[in-house]
């Protein structure tokens, strides 16, 4: 089957929309992932979609904060998830991170260089958890979700809990993915 004259584009989740990287899980499904992991920081957040007193906007970059510490909860923009993969094999120091990203991007290369290699291996910080269903978000500026507010794709959970004795990328590898000269993990 020949499609003359279609024009393929990116889906609204792969490129920077500020009504999708914006959105906020919903309380109810927010609270089972913090009575969890009782999270002591929102490390993607604005003002309005905030789901705990302490938070960084876009503004305070937390990709250039120290997470040392922390108990992390992590909404990244859908659209630029590389990086808060990146910080989070770099913050050894921190308790835990949890990364709330599409499951859908299992083919893409941050997936393929810096998750399946290591995702539940023994020894590694990093443990995945695919979400049943689909969960429901607010856009910006909304309180309640309206119909159809599910993105057309499930969920996972990236868990980096570092321990002393944890897994570390080679550095042959670190190089690779990090670039020369690049802060590593």
């Amino acid at each position: 089957m020949m499609l003359v004259g279609f024009k393929s584009k990116n889906h609204p989740q792969q490129r920077t929309d500020r009504n999708v990287d914006d959105r906020a899980l919903m309380p109810d499904d927010f609270s089972i992932f913090n009575q969890r992991f009782r999270f002591s920081i929102d490390l993607a957040a604005s003002s309005a979609n905030a789901k705990l007193p302490r938070y960084y906007t876009e503004e305070d970059n937390s990709l250039t904060k120290s997470w040392k510490a922390e108990r992390c909860y992590c909404n990244p923009p859908y659209s630029n998830l590389l990086p808060w993969i990146v910080k989070a094999w770099a913050e050894v120091e921190a308790e835990i991170i949890v990364l709330l990203i599409p499951s859908n991007r299992t083919e893409q290369a941050f997936w393929q260089d810096l998750v399946e290699p290591f995702r539940d291996r023994n020894g590694s910080p990093l443990r995945v958890e695919f979400l049943r269903g689909r969960y429901r978000f607010t856009k910006p500026g909304e309180t309640s979700v309206r119909p159809n507010n599910r993105p057309p794709f499930g969920n996972c959970l990236l868990i980096f809990e570092h321990t002393p004795f944890t897994f570390r990328l080679p550095s042959d590898e670190q190089s690779t993915l990090f670039g020369q000269g690049a802060e590593t993990p």
